[in-house]
């Protein structure tokens, strides 16, 4: 009966975490930026939009998120030191000769700005590439509508 009581507190207390997280992140603004002299993309994730402007002279296209790639997303957000993004290195320097776009993270969550350097598009640094991915996600679903 204690492990049965223990369980379901377990389950309760999870799924009031991921709640709250659910609803901090209603809050939290992420844009990716990725630049070259051809190619120009940004991305705005707020309140489970996406908002995609895919060159510099269209405006932004806004979807809503589903609930499913919502919750996928917090828990990405959940998984990243936001005090270490600014210190985060560039696996790759293919931006340097024009191999890749220059693209940025930026995040503003509680008042406070987070900004990693600059790193190529589509190499992002590991502490931040499954976030990432997923935001660039939303782009190429964009791009099959």
């Amino acid at each position: 009966m204690k492990v049965l009581a223990l369980f379901l507190l377990t389950i309760f207390i999870g799924k009031s975490c991921e709640g709250e997280a659910q609803k901090k992140m209603q809050t939290a603004q992420l844009i990716y930026t990725a630049t070259s002299r051809g190619f120009s993309q940004e991305i705005v994730i707020k309140n489970q939009e996406a908002s995609i402007k895919k060159n510099r002279k269209d405006k932004a296209i806004t979807t809503k998120i589903s609930n499913a790639d919502w919750k996928e997303l917090v828990q990405l957000f959940q998984q990243v030191d936001l005090e270490t993004i600014k210190d985060l290195k560039s696996p790759t320097e293919k931006r340097f000769y024009d191999g890749a776009a220059i693209a940025q993270l930026k995040i503003n969550y509680e008042g406070k700005n987070y900004e990693s350097q600059s790193f190529d598009h589509g190499f992002p640094p590991s502490a931040i590439q499954k976030l990432v991915n997923k935001i660039n996600s939303f782009a190429k679903q964009n791009n099959e509508n």
